[in-house]
């Protein structure tokens, strides 16, 4: 009697302990290897960007405003970065629906048209956003884009 009352309690913890999710977040090392790819990269470009990385709420968790460049980039670059994590697509498609035509996107809650934020994505999860902001839109998104990659090892 007494194993079969231990039985039915263990049975009992175990069907009532839930499985909770595990959830990949940037961490203080996926941060440092993202801006220093991004750094490399303006090195070999000669050229200097504001960078902002965010977490997959949107959320500032770096931000290094390049050397020479205008106090207006860290904005750009937060809201490129913010776009792409919460929106979890690039913050040209943004930009893209502007040009099309959709004045919709200028209402979005945190929508900002112009390329350069992309999300970062792992295991098919959002898990940030990184931007650059200080250069043409197209070279802004791909050093975005070697950071990134970089992070993953593409």
């Amino acid at each position: 009697m007494i194993k079969l009352a231990t039985l039915l309690i263990a049975t009992t913890l175990m069907i009532s302990a839930a499985e909770l999710p595990s959830k990949k977040y940037l961490n203080l090392a996926a941060i440092k290897t993202l801006a220093a790819a991004a750094e490399a990269e303006m090195a070999r470009l000669k050229i200097n960007l504001t960078i902002c990385i965010v977490d997959d709420g949107g959320n500032v968790i770096f931000l290094q405003k390049g050397e020479g460049m205008g106090m207006n980039t860290l904005q750009f670059a937060q809201k490129k970065a913010r776009y792409a994590a919460l929106y979890r697509r690039p913050s040209k498609a943004a930009a893209d629906s502007l040009k099309g035509g959709n004045l919709s996107v200028l209402a979005f809650p945190d929508g900002f048209p112009n390329q350069g934020g992309l999300p970062i994505i792992v295991d098919g999860q959002t898990i940030g956003g990184i931007a650059m902001s200080g250069a043409a839109s197209e070279v802004d998104e791909a050093i975005s884009q070697v950071a990134i990659d970089a992070l993953l090892k593409k």
